[in-house]
């Protein structure tokens, strides 16, 4: 681990590959798992915020289950998370030719929405904890990536390159600037 600021960081955001491999795995992260994707509590009140003009650009399941259940739900852990239709997937998920895709980005890709998607999505495959002093940024490691990690690793792209965007616009451009000088020091050893 080293650190930045008031964040803990582990070595294997520099040690590891990863490039989202979309034909391989379907996008299977907005699909799979036990829970939808973490959501602060900032978050919270922008989805339910853009919801109406990110709603033309869902599937009839999400809309139905958000309309049920609410934007976002407390989860299983006790923190906020994007709803699920029949607690699988997101219930922002829409399919383009088989593959998950996030119908929230696709209405801010429109220009339908300022609001790109939940962080969390975003730095995939990077996880941030907050903690009331630090927040641990750290890698997860889930077997539906193994291709995205192959990928990475045949085009030689580290995953803090991967998510720079989502970094930067989680931790600024000078804590991405202070992340890239450790990681030239780090290469270097």
């Amino acid at each position: 681990m080293f650190q930045i600021g008031q964040t803990l960081i582990s070595e294997e955001i520099l040690e590891n590959d990863f490039v989202c491999n979309l034909n391989a795995c379907k996008g299977a992260c907005c699909v799979d798992g036990e829970s939808g994707a973490p959501l602060t509590e900032k978050e919270t009140k922008i989805i339910s915020e853009v919801y109406e003009d990110a709603k033309p650009f869902l599937r009839k399941e999400g809309i139905e289950a958000i309309e049920k259940n609410g934007a976002f739900v407390k989860g299983s852990d006790g923190e906020w998370e994007t709803t699920l239709v029949n607690n699988n997937e997101c219930a922002y998920v829409v399919f383009d030719k088989g593959i998950a895709k996030c119908g929230l980005e696709q209405a801010y890709n429109a220009g339908a929405t300022e609001w790109k998607k939940p962080i969390s999505c975003h730095l995939y495959p990077v996880r941030v904890k907050e903690y009331s002093e630090f927040s641990a940024v750290n890698y997860h490691k889930w077997t539906i990536c193994d291709t995205a990690c192959q990928l990475g690793e045949e085009l030689q792209v580290p995953i803090y390159k991967f998510v720079k965007e989502a970094l930067i616009r989680k931790f600024g451009a000078d804590w991405y600037k202070e992340l890239e000088d450790v990681a030239s020091e780090y290469a270097k050893s």
